[in-house]
C-alpha cells in the first residue's frame, strides 16, 4: 500500500500537522479528526483526489453489498470500477488543472477505515512528488467513469443506495442543495 497527498502546491518539503480548514460535524469521539493532522490517502482511493482541490464532486462505487439494481441504475452497464459526477462549469478546470501528488512513508499514518483516509498527528517529509495534468484522462486509467452533469442536486439520492458514495467540496457547488446537517456537503 502506497499513501499520497494531493496539492496545487509544488514545493512542499515538509507537511506540518494542522486542522482542517472547514470543520465537519464529527461523531461523538471523533472530533479529533479536525484538529492538526496530516491527511493522506491510499493508492486504492487516489481516484476521490484526481480533482483541482476546491472542484465538487460526488464518486461511486459498488461494493459487495450493492444491489444489481443500483449497479444497473447508477453505474451502468459497462460496471467501471467508480463513477466520478462533475458539473459542466468544472469540466475545463478539470481537463487543464495540474495537481502534485505527494507519496508519504506510512509510519506515522493510522487508518480511519472509511475510504482510505490515513492520518498522522506528527510532521511528515514527502518520499517524491510527481505532477499530474489532463486529469480526465488520469481517472480514465485508473477505471473511473468521468460523467458530466448540469447539477449534483439530483445526484443526493446516491446516499440511498447501497453502494458506496463520497461528495467532496460539496460546498463549493453552485447546485448542491442545503439538506438536514446530516446531508453531505
Amino acid at each position: 500500500m502506497r499513501l499520497f497527498h494531493f496539492s496545487d502546491d509544488p514545493a512542499i518539503a515538509r507537511f506540518e500537522p494542522r486542522p482542517v480548514r472547514v470543520p465537519s460535524a464529527r461523531p461523538v469521539g471523533r472530533e479529533w479528526l479536525n484538529g492538526p493532522l496530516v491527511w493522506a490517502i491510499d493508492d486504492a482511493h487516489e481516484m476521490l483526489y484526481l480533482f483541482p482541490r476546491t472542484c465538487p464532486r460526488i464518486l461511486a462505487w459498488a461494493t459487495p453489498e450493492s444491489t444489481a439494481a443500483d449497479r444497473a441504475r447508477w453505474l451502468g452497464p459497462d460496471d467501471p470500477r467508480a463513477v466520478a459526477f462533475v458539473e459542466t462549469a468544472w469540466i475545463d478546470r478539470l481537463r487543464s488543472a495540474a495537481i502534485h501528488r505527494y507519496e508519504l512513508p506510512a509510519a506515522t499514518f493510522r487508518s480511519l477505515e472509511d475510504a482510505g483516509m490515513w492520518v498522522s498527528d506528527m510532521p511528515v517529509v514527502p518520499l517524491g512528488c510527481v505532477a499530474l495534468a489532463g486529469l480526465d484522462r488520469e481517472l480514465a486509467r485508473r477505471g473511473v467513469d468521468l460523467r458530466i452533469v448540469d447539477s449534483l442536486a439530483p445526484l443526493a439520492a446516491l446516499w440511498d443506495s447501497s453502494l458506496h458514495v463520497s461528495g467532496i467540496r460539496l460546498r463549493n457547488s453552485a447546485t448542491w442543495p442545503l439538506a438536514s446537517p446530516s446531508s453531505p456537503r
